[in-house]
């Protein structure tokens, strides 16, 4: 996983949950909705890169690179 795409991630996450946040503080069921959703997303990328890192970590251990 990138430098860039941690980063992004990361800020897709805080984004969230700063979305979450007002909308617990508004009543805003929807924002708070909203921020959930991002951070699931966020999450997911997360996991994504993990697995590919981990499939080019195997890949080079298997070819000795």
């Amino acid at each position: 996983m990138g430098i860039g795409d941690k980063a992004q991630n990361k800020a897709e996450d805080l984004g969230g949950k700063a979305k979450e946040a007002a909308g617990k503080a508004t009543g805003n069921e929807e924002l708070e909705s909203e921020g959930k959703g991002d951070q699931i997303k966020s999450a997911a990328k997360d996991v994504g890169e993990k697995v590919k890192d981990a499939a080019s970590t195997t890949k080079d251990k298997l070819t000795g690179k």
